[in-house]
């Protein structure tokens, strides 16, 4: 027996890019009769969910995930989904690998950073956000990148990071060392980490 479009979206968890919609066996016009029936709704260009799921609660972080899944959530963007910033994100920042087309997005509006090989691999965990697959660098890597990107994010946005890090989740200090040796700010870290310990 064939399996329904509709189906084909609820095993993947409610929403496809449109390429893979078309890759398991779903035709554009399907897509677009689907769209027009009121089944399904676009969340971004070229990517659809099924209009029967809930609310998306992080938008965001699903649409530009959705749009670009090689790329990692990052710096205060990442901050801001491990709880340890004030700060409230205008636009999704995410890294990308040195020899990676920078993505671009009119919404939300994304700030693209290219990191070496090194840097871009390490500390990557996969957040199942509202049926999408989100790849977001850890706590602890995310402040090594802060601490590299100081003078674009703010010196004060690190040290409250680091902050609210101690006192909100457990302090690894192993790890925080791990990822400041990666992003080369070992030096620049060193000081505030044994500040605060």
């Amino acid at each position: 027996m064939k399996t329904s479009p509709e189906e084909i979206f609820r095993k993947h968890g409610g929403q496809l890019r449109m390429s893979d919609a078309i890759a398991r066996g779903i035709t554009r016009y399907m897509l677009y009769s689907l769209r027009d029936r009121g089944v399904i709704e676009p969340v971004t260009r070229g990517v659809y969910r099924l209009v029967e799921m809930p609310p998306i609660s992080n938008p965001d972080l699903v649409t530009v995930s959705l749009r670009f899944p090689n790329a990692v959530i990052c710096l205060i963007s990442a901050l801001a989904y491990h709880g340890i910033t004030t700060q409230i994100p205008h636009e999704v920042s995410v890294a990308v690998s040195r020899d990676a087309r920078l993505p671009s997005l009119d919404s939300p509006p994304v700030r693209a950073h290219k990191f070496s090989d090194a840097a871009f691999k390490a500390g990557v965990d996969t957040h199942r956000i509202d049926g999408a697959m989100v790849r977001i660098y850890s706590a602890e890597k995310t402040l090594a990148d802060c601490f590299k990107y100081r003078n674009k994010i703010g010196m004060d946005v690190v040290l409250e990071a680091l902050k609210l890090y101690k006192t909100r989740r457990k302090f690894s200090l192993g790890e925080l060392l791990k990822y400041a040796r990666i992003c080369r700010v070992e030096n620049v870290m060193t000081p505030y980490l044994e500040a605060t310990v």
